[in-house]
């Protein structure tokens, strides 16, 4: 039996899936560090946000399965296709906040190269869930800066 080719849109769903997966983490290792005088707002944002990720990383990777490929599920892998990269050590609450900013716009191009890809392929499901990905990122982004302000 002849292996099938994978379709186009399986790598830029793998970075999409390993950046997000990457940023799930960052935001809950500043959810657990985050400190100051913003340390509830940051507490519960970051919560809010990291939870969502848990439930988009499940529907990105079962989209990659859908389409025949195995998708990638180790840090080793994550670390090689993400965009996002990861967090260590103490970080001030304001860092926390523009690291996160540049993190969502960051997974917001993920999201972007998936749809390319899969307007090239006539793969509408992958094309509308990085289109919800990147609504959902945008408005995180949109939150996150307004504490900045």
């Amino acid at each position: 039996m002849a292996k099938q080719a994978q379709s186009p849109v399986v790598e830029p769903l793998s970075v999409l899936l390993a950046s997000s997966y990457t940023l799930y983490l960052k935001t809950h290792n500043y959810h657990w560090n985050v400190t100051g005088p913003m340390f509830t707002t940051l507490h519960t944002l970051f919560e809010t946000q990291y939870t969502e990720l848990a439930t988009a990383v499940d529907e990105i990777a079962e989209r990659i399965r859908a389409l025949g490929a195995l998708a990638p599920g180790s840090y080793t892998e994550f670390a090689q296709l993400s965009t996002v990269k990861e967090a260590s050590g103490r970080t001030e609450a304001k860092k926390m906040i523009r690291n996160l900013v540049a993190d969502q716009q960051a997974v917001v191009e993920a999201a972007r190269r998936v749809i390319e890809a899969a307007e090239k392929a006539n793969d509408d499901a992958s094309a509308d869930l990085a289109t919800r990905r990147m609504d959902v990122h945008q408005k995180n982004a949109w939150m996150l800066r307004s504490h900045l302000e």
